[in-house]
This record gives structure tokens, sequence and C-alpha cells, in this order.
């Protein structure tokens, strides 16, 4: 939700995200590559404190699968979707999952 809603900020300066519903899906899959690919947090993950990690190793997705990703969640069905672990269809296709990203001690 939190990053929803930076989305629509953000679409806010190169269209009109309520009449452009194009826009703000652009911005997210954007968000999700850049941040998941580099960081393993969008925004929104790094205030709840989750992480998207490699299923496999548990390091960063990187660029391309981050934006498959948000392309795959763009299209609302995939999260719909869950097995036993929590992840969506559009974490087992891309081979992601999300993880507690505790902060560390003060």
């Amino acid at each position: 939700m939190i990053d929803w809603v930076l989305c629509l900020l953000v679409s806010n300066f190169f269209a009109d995200p309520v009449r452009d519903g194009w826009s703000p899906v652009l911005v997210l899959i954007v968000e999700y590559g850049f941040f998941l690919g580099l960081f393993a947090q969008t925004p929104g993950m790094w205030i709840t404190r989750l992480r998207c990690l490699d299923w496999s190793d548990g390091g960063r997705l990187g660029i391309p699968r981050a934006l498959l990703r948000g392309l795959f969640l763009a299209l609302v069905v995939p999260p719909l979707i869950m097995d036993a672990q929590r992840r969506g269809l559009h974490d087992r296709l891309t081979g992601a999952v999300i993880a507690d990203a505790p902060r560390p001690a003060r």
C-alpha cells in the first residue's frame, strides 16, 4: 500500500493517474525493478521491515528479475495464488521470497 501511494504521487509528475491508469502501474514496475534489484527492498518494504530475496541463495534478485516480478505483480492475479511458504505466483516465477528484515540493535 505504501509503495502504491508513492507510485501515485510520482506518476502525478508526468500523467494524471486518475485518467491515465497505466502511469502508476508503470511507476510501480520501475520502482520494483530499481529498488528490489539493487537494494532488495522498496521504500514500503523498508518501512514495514521486509525484504525480497532470491529463493535459492538469499541474495538480491537483480534488476531484470525484479522488473519481471513487478510486471507479474501488476497483473494482480499472481499474488492471489500462494503456496505453503506464502509465495505468490509472481514470486515463484521469478525465484523470489519475502523475508523479515530486522533492524540492527542500537
